[in-house]
């Protein structure tokens, strides 16, 4: 991302698991060659955690992200399916 371009953000979380989340996010967006931006709180604690992409791919990014969590949710029912 250039300095010129704007940004969106595609995910913001104060919870305690924001930051794994957050990296998550960003790890899915980097394989997807959607270039992502993670920021925290590492000065001022009481910002959250946030992962921003190129406003020109946030739909983009929104789309993939609502993929994976779904694919995410139905492989971990397969997964607890074959346990039982």
């Amino acid at each position: 991302m250039t300095n010129e371009e704007s940004t969106a953000v595609v995910f913001s979380s104060s919870n305690f698991d924001a930051e794994l989340e957050a990296m998550a996010i960003k790890n899915v967006l980097d394989a997807s060659d959607i270039p992502a931006i993670l920021s925290g709180p590492h000065i001022l604690p009481n910002l959250p955690f946030q992962v921003e992409v190129p406003a020109n791919l946030l739909k983009e990014a929104e789309a993939i992200l609502r993929a994976a969590r779904q694919d995410g949710r139905h492989a971990a029912d397969v997964a607890e399916a074959q346990t039982e």
